[in-house]
């Protein structure tokens, strides 16, 4: 009976031309290796199973020119001569595994060019070992290379790294994992489908010989030598895609009893309640992805799933998509946690369900709060008797602070609407330019002071409840107040007041001036207090009332 061997062993790279998704690696070392321009130690360095090792040994391979049989004798994991010396360094991590190493660099090699060291998993050399190493790497003879391989390039000391020409291996790209894989089952005889190959594609995060050993479980546990989609979900225990579909179509309906009849199926069958939660903001991040065409090919699947998530994201709106990530991401963030788990998680599933619901409420509060701040002037037909005359007059709002606002077809609609009801005869018209009153001026100030209020601008909602407009003459508004402080904040907020009466339409009032109530200045000369307190009870009779009222006096 022929002795089975792993993918991983029987279908390593012999030659750089067959190692997959490290060509920004493998081009430097071929062009080193054809101009003899070898450095005397190399560092490969990046996550497992992307490579590290069969390079070192190819390396050794080519720069030796062994034969056939020494350098399947190589490939097999066993040098094919003296030439090449691999050392683990896991297992051989202290100063005199590394002395011993040393001692055998004196002796030249007895066939070929050059003796090999390949020291695998370097970083768990003990600093003392790191230290007697160092001489001998940085003025080996010149017929030693030595090639260190590590996945904790961090945690191998500086003096090392100095000494070494780094090369960052990268995790092999999905697609390159499963065109690897089409030509692996192919040899094997193998029938793959494609949805199964990109489950194990992903499962293997980047390394080739974690994909090639799931390859062969799969292929073991299978009667028939098949790999297919059903079969790979229940081998490697992955949640079945369409749980996520049907919680999307959940969350369109509002139906959060299916909801949650849905999450007790997934915990029934024995899967995580956070996987659960991770493959469905991973499932939402891919429907994400494909509402723009631009970055669809982010998606990392192909074939009729890959069309299932187009056709599902078609159905689902943007901002719904980036709230329920958002409630996931806070759900994933308290899990751990969290006392109730299960009752956790639940609740943030009902949210889900009642999503699209409140959506859609805050979209009519922001239409309802334009349609109240829209800059529109309504004139109101009073009538007071039988045999008056009509009056009109002019209500002004302040401008919107939202950037969307309604039609002025759609403002029209709604005056007719309450036309129709009885409530307010109104009639719309154009802005044409108004010239500014007192009376205009102080309704303006507290619809100011309101829309501050509504945006939250605490000190500028203060600014105009406290200080008030005195219209001098058509041309010259003066604030009145009596902080200094509202004064200085007057002179930031000058440019946009104009702004705003241009929009209201409010002709003239290009000069905007402050006034300060008790400001008292006699030529140039400072004044007693005293002389002020008369001064002020002339201009306030009332003053003088409340000074002796309380029996307050001056000394």
């Amino acid at each position: 009976m022929e002795q089975f061997v792993v993918s991983a062993r029987k279908y390593r790279p012999k030659d750089f031309d067959e190692v997959i998704g490290q060509e920004h690696i493998t081009t430097t070392l071929v062009n080193a290796i054809k101009s003899n321009h070898l450095a005397q130690a190399f560092l490969f360095c990046g996550p497992r199973g992307v490579g590290k090792t069969t390079c070192a040994r190819i390396v050794a391979r080519m720069i030796n020119s062994f034969d056939e049989a020494q350098e399947q004798a190589l490939i097999g994991g066993v040098p094919g001569h003296m030439n090449i010396y691999e050392l683990d360094a896991a297992s051989n991590n202290s100063v005199d595994d590394i002395r011993a190493l040393v001692d055998q660099v004196r002796y030249p090699p007895q066939y070929g060019k050059y003796k090999v060291y390949i020291i695998d998993e370097v970083h768990m050399l003990s600093n003392s070992a790191f230290n007697a190493f160092l001489k001998t790497l940085e003025e080996p003879p010149p017929y030693a290379i030595f090639i260190l391989a590590t996945t904790e390039k961090h945690k191998v000391i500086p003096t090392i790294l100095s000494r070494c020409q780094i090369f960052d291996f990268k995790r092999i790209q999905q697609d390159d994992i499963v065109n690897h894989l089409i030509k692996v089952a192919a040899k094997e005889h193998i029938h793959a489908e494609p949805e199964a190959l990109n489950f194990i594609a992903q499962k293997a995060d980047g390394a080739m010989r974690d994909a090639l050993s799931l390859f062969d479980l799969i292929s073991t546990f299978s009667s028939d030598r098949s790999i297919t989609y059903k079969l790979t979900i229940d081998t490697l225990h992955i949640l079945d895609h369409d749980y996520y579909f049907k919680a999307v179509t959940y969350i369109l309906k509002s139906d959060s009893a299916a909801m949650l009849l849905l999450y007790d199926e997934v915990l029934r069958y024995g899967f995580d309640a956070h996987q659960f939660l991770v493959g469905f903001s991973e499932h939402l991040r891919n429907l994400m992805v494909c509402k723009d065409p631009q970055t669809a090919k982010l998606l990392p699947l192909t074939g009729t799933l890959q069309q299932r998530y187009i056709d599902q994201s078609s159905t689902i709106d943007l901002s719904t998509l980036v709230s329920a990530l958002q409630l996931l991401s806070d759900c994933e963030l308290q899990y751990r946690i969290s006392k109730n788990q299960r009752l956790h998680v639940e609740l943030t599933l009902i949210k889900l369900s009642y999503l699209k619901q409140v959506l859609q409420i805050e979209q009519e509060k922001k239409i309802t709060a334009a349609l109240k701040t829209a800059p529109v002037i309504r004139v109101k037909d009073e009538f007071q008797s039988s045999n008056s005359v009509a009056k009109s007059r002019m209500n002004l709002s302040p401008v919107s602070a939202s950037p969307k606002l309604p039609s002025i077809d759609g403002l029209k609609s709604l005056v007719q609407k309450e036309q129709s009801v009885g409530q307010v005869h109104e009639e719309q018209k154009p802005l044409q330019g108004v010239q500014p009153s007192q009376n205009m001026l102080n309704e303006l100030w507290k619809d100011l002071a309101e829309l501050k209020k509504m945006e939250g601008r605490l000190t500028e909602q203060l600014f105009f409840q406290h200080t008030k407009p005195e219209l001098e003459n058509e041309n010259l508004l003066w604030v009145v107040t009596d902080s200094e402080v509202e004064i200085k904040q007057l002179s930031s907020m000058t440019d946009s007041l104009r702004a705003y009466f241009k929009a209201k339409k409010i002709l003239g009032l290009d000069q905007i001036k402050a006034k300060r109530i008790g400001q008292i200045v006699v030529g140039k000369s400072m004044m007693s207090t005293k002389e002020k307190l008369q001064a002020l009870s002339q201009e306030y009779p009332l003053l003088d009332e409340l000074r002796t009222r309380l029996s307050l006096d001056i000394d």
